[in-house]
């Protein structure tokens, strides 16, 4: 799962520069609000691809509770990040899934802890 988590982060990452280089030169036609969904939800991918690579370097050591947070970390970016892009550039709102998200994140930030903690 190491390599699983080191994946899914390095293409957070590129998605991330990919989106900002997006957002600085092709988002024109976005009001400001749009612009601040678009700036926040690429600044909670890029934290979030990072917190995947930490996951993966993690791994070997913190067992089932650091595969958990991988998980959650995936799960919430897709949810958070793909809820507010959704929102900025095509008005959709898909419901709950950014709270969700969200609240996966949290998940994730706190198995890896736990990951951690357990470990010590």
């Amino acid at each position: 799962m190491r390599r699983l988590w080191i994946g899914l982060g390095g293409l957070a990452g590129l998605g991330t520069v990919a989106l900002s280089a997006f957002a600085a030169h092709g988002l024109g036609r976005l009001d400001p609000a749009e612009m601040r969904m678009m700036q926040s939800a690429i600044q909670m991918q890029g934290w979030h691809a990072l917190a995947l690579l930490a996951t993966g370097l993690w791994a070997p050591n913190g067992g089932w509770l650091t595969q958990a947070a991988g998980a959650a970390f995936a799960a919430g970016l897709l949810l958070f990040c793909g809820a507010i892009y959704a929102l900025a550039l095509a008005h959709l709102s898909v419901g709950p899934l950014a709270p969700i998200g969200g609240t996966m994140l949290m998940i994730g930030w706190g198995l890896l802890a736990a990951s951690a903690l357990r470990r010590a």
